[in-house]
């Protein structure tokens, strides 16, 4: 392959992962026509479409998957290579991306890491806010942050937090005309706050416990978030039931704010964990960073 492909190849592979010029463009810091043009030119020296372009979606052709299959993982290990060499130097350097719901990373990723990272100005985070289960491998994250029981076996995970209780919560004046509810079923006649997930398009369902028996509860109401800290918002303003972790809405039913429900229907989730994957070359930034998120403090 000529010199002059490689770059080139680099931009292709930006675009095929993303399966979009736009986010590809932003990924990259250029312009979605200087891309189209790389595009191209590329496909005009290998003689083959490489990506299949229609009003609504960028996908590759058969040559385009072949070369993404193929080459990135080359890519990727000569990169690591880079990295690993560019580790030898007197300052840990290097970017690491960390995927992480909201709440995770303002209560417990950020400030762990804002004490340490002053003291590295080479290394430079970046947070992707998000709620669906990310593949940290195919959208080149180095850490992902999650329950326990939702980190894949083929991983390194590091636990962050102990065990979490969770809480299903109202605001007092919610039940100024309504019936507190005792059971699943009383449940299901209250306006409870719903969280849809990206992923899988769905509201998420109450993952409930009772008597040694696991219950899966599907919220109905008036509102449906894409974020915990919205469904507290609505929780706090007597709109409706909530079903949050401890760590959020604990406080408030300290303080009269929220009262808890149906405690002995709520589970502990397995503890936070950090995870990324087994690399034959891990980098000491992504050390220090694992390093700042294990230890709080």
């Amino acid at each position: 392959m000529a010199r002059e492909n490689i770059n080139d190849i680099l931009v292709f592979l930006a675009v095929a992962r993303e399966r979009s010029f736009t986010r590809a463009a932003a990924k990259l810091g250029m312009t979605q026509s200087a891309l189209s043009h790389i595009i191209r030119g590329l496909e005009a020296r290998l003689g083959v479409r490489l990506l299949t372009r229609t009003t609504r979606s960028v996908s590759p052709t058969e040559a385009g998957e072949r070369l993404l299959q193929n080459v990135a993982p080359r890519m990727e290990e000569i990169e690591a290579e880079i990295a690993a060499v560019a580790d030898l130097g007197d300052k840990p350097a290097g970017t690491i991306r960390i995927t992480a719901t909201d709440q995770v990373i303002d209560t417990v990723l950020w400030p762990r890491l804002a004490p340490v990272l002053p003291r590295y100005p080479d290394i430079h985070v970046e947070f992707s806010a998000d709620y669906r289960m990310v593949d940290i491998v195919a959208e080149r994250f180095d850490i992902g942050v999650r329950w326990g029981d939702q980190v894949d076996k083929d991983m390194i995970a590091v636990r962050l937090t102990p065990d979490m209780r969770t809480m299903i919560v109202a605001a007092p004046d919610y039940f100024a005309q309504r019936p507190v509810p005792a059971s699943a079923h009383d449940l299901l006649k209250h306006n409870c706050i719903g969280l849809r997930l990206a992923s899988a398009g769905g509201v998420y369902a109450w993952e409930l416990r009772h008597q040694g028996r696991d219950l899966e509860l599907r919220p109905r109401g008036q509102f449906i978030f894409s974020g915990t800290y919205q469904m507290l918002n609505a929780a706090l303003s007597g709109c409706g039931i909530a079903y949050l972790t401890e760590d959020l809405a604990g406080a408030h039913v300290q303080a009269g704010r929220l009262v808890s429900l149906m405690e002995d229907w709520c589970p502990h989730f397995p503890g936070l964990h950090a995870y990324y994957p087994s690399r034959r070359h891990s980098s000491r930034a992504l050390g220090l960073v694992i390093d700042a998120i294990r230890h709080p403090g």
